[in-house]
C-alpha cells in the first residue's frame, strides 16, 4: 500500500545535513509532498513529508534515517498521515492567504502572544513565521533608541470578524508600543511598484509653513491654524489660504534659512535609495510648497513633486499662492493621474501621510499608511507606523535587512 509519512529532523545545523537526509531518500525513489527548513540560532528544524510508493521498502528507509541521525548527532521523528487527512490538508490550499507584520524597536514575548491569541480567536492557522529584521544584539541598560525589530506572520483563512480583529490589533498596538499591518497575500502586495509621500512631518521632520511664520514672527496665528487643520477641523483651502496670507512681505532668504535647517524624518533616505534600487517610481504629493518640494526631490532622487506654488515678487513673498490648492482632494487625483501614466495598477500603490488631508489618497491607494500620524489619521486609515522610521514601509512589502545591505552595497 502507498503509505504518507511525515518526517521531522532536528538539532545542530552544519552543511551538509539536508543533502544526507534526502540522499536517503532518494533510495528509495520517494516523492516529495510537502518540505520546509528553518533554521533558529544554529539549530535546524527540517520537515519533509514523503509519499512511499506501494512496494517501496518504508522499514529501512527509516532504519537508514535514524542510523544517519544518530552518526550526525541529530534527532529524527516520524509521523504516518492518513490519506483522508492529506486530502483535507490539500484541498485547503485554495483558502486566502493573510500577511500579518509586526514592527517595533524589540518584539517581545508579550506582544507575539497577544497578536496570535487574537489570530487563534480568529480561526485563522498560522503557515509561517519569519524575522524580516537583522539579528539582534543584546542590549545595554538604555536600550537601542535606533534598533528594529520585525516579525511576518503567514496566516491562512478569513477571520470570522476582520473589523473585531482590527480592532483588537490597534488596542494591542496602543498597550504594546507596536504596529501591527494586516495585508491579504496575493501577487498586488508583492509587486507594487509606486509609492507617493506627504512632504511635511512625513518625509522631512518638520512643517515648513510653521518655519516660515517663525521667520516671520507670525508662529503662534499660523500653528494654532495649522493643528486645527490637520485635526480635520478646518476646510484645508481657507485654512491655507489664511496661513500664507499671514507671511506676507517674508524676504525670500528666508526660504534658505529654513532649508538649511530642516531634518529628513528617520529612514526616508534609506526607504527612498531601496524603492529606487528596486525600480519603485515615487512622487511627492504635499500641500505644502513646490521651493522644498523641488530641492527635496534633488537630495532623494524623487520622480514626481507636486505641491503649492508660493507667489514671490521682487524677492518677497506675496501672501498669495497660486490655483489650484493641492489639498486632500487634489492628492488623490495626482495620484491616480501618476498611476494611469507610469502604466500602474491602484493596487500596487503605496500612500504615505501623517494628516487629514492625507486620507483621500491613502484611502486610494492598494496600501495606504498613516506614518506617525494624528490620531483621527491613524484611526481611520487601513495601515499605521509610529515606532519606526519610515524605512519600516519595507517591511510591509516583504524587503528584509539583508536584501536592502545586498541592494545598497
Amino acid at each position: 500500500m502507498r503509505e504518507i509519512i511525515l518526517i521531522q529532523v532536528s538539532g545542530n545545523d552544519r552543511p551538509g545535513l539536508t543533502a544526507a537526509f534526502t540522499r536517503i531518500l532518494a533510495r528509495y525513489h520517494l516523492n516529495i509532498l510537502d518540505i520546509g527548513q528553518a533554521v533558529i540560532h544554529d539549530t535546524l528544524s527540517l520537515g519533509i513529508l514523503v509519499e512511499v510508493p506501494p512496494g517501496a521498502d518504508a522499514s529501512s528507509m527509516l532504519k537508514d534515517l535514524l542510523f544517519e541521525a544518530h552518526k550526525r548527532d541529530t534527532s529524527v521523528r516520524f509521523r504516518p498521515i492518513d490519506e483522508d487527512r492529506y486530502e483535507q490538508w490539500v484541498s485547503g490550499q485554495g483558502k486566502d492567504r493573510h500577511i500579518i507584520t509586526l514592527l517595533s524597536r524589540k518584539i517581545t514575548a508579550e506582544q507575539l502572544g497577544d497578536v496570535t491569541t487574537v489570530v487563534a480567536e480568529n480561526n485563522l492557522n498560522i503557515d509561517s513565521i519569519a524575522r524580516l529584521s537583522g539579528r539582534v544584539r543584546l542590549e545595554g541598560e538604555h536600550g537601542d533608541p535606533d534598533a528594529r525589530a520585525c516579525v511576518e506572520i503567514s496566516v491562512r483563512g478569513e477571520p470570522r470578524d476582520t473589523a473585531a480583529m482590527r480592532a483588537a490589533f490597534l488596542g494591542i498596538a496602543n498597550d504594546r508600543n507596536l504596529d501591527i499591518a494586516f495585508q491579504r497575500d496575493n501577487a498586488f502586495r508583492r509587486n507594487r511598484r509606486l509609492v507617493v509621500f506627504d512632504m511635511d512631518s512625513t518625509l522631512i521632520r518638520s512643517e515648513v509653513i510653521d518655519e516660515l511664520a517663525a521667520e516671520a514672527g507670525v508662529a503662534e496665528q499660523v500653528s494654532a491654524i495649522t493643528e486645527r487643520a490637520m485635526r480635520g477641523e478646518l476646510d484645508f483651502n481657507e485654512s491655507f489660504r489664511a496661513r500664507v496670507a499671514l507671511l506676507k512681505g517674508l524676504d525670500e532668504s528666508a526660504l534658505e534659512r529654513v532649508r538649511d535647517r530642516i531634518e529628513l524624518t528617520e529612514g526616508a533616505r534609506r526607504l527612498v535609495s531601496t524603492l529606487k534600487a528596486l525600480g519603485y517610481r515615487t512622487a511627492i504629493l504635499s500641500g505644502g510648497f513646490t521651493w522644498f518640494g523641488h530641492w527635496l526631490q534633488g537630495l532623494l532622487g524623487i520622480d514626481y513633486v507636486y505641491a503649492n506654488e508660493l507667489k514671490i515678487e521682487d524677492g518677497r513673498v506675496t501672501g498669495e499662492v497660486a490655483e489650484p490648492i493641492v489639498n486632500g482632494d487634489r492628492k488623490a487625483e495626482l495620484l491616480r493621474e501618476i498611476a494611469a501614466r507610469e502604466g500602474i495598477d491602484m493596487e500596487q500603490v503605496i500612500a504615505v501621510g501623517d494628516g487629514a488631508n492625507d486620507l483621500p489618497m491613502l484611502g486610494a491607494a492598494g496600501l495606504g499608511i498613516a506614518f506617525r500620524a494624528k490620531p483621527l489619521v491613524k484611526k481611520n486609515a487601513e495601515h499605521s507606523i509610529s515606532t519606526l522610521g519610515l524605512d519600516g514601509i519595507l517591511y510591509l512589502i516583504g524587503v528584509r535587512d539583508k536584501d536592502q545591505q545586498e541592494l545598497l552595497k
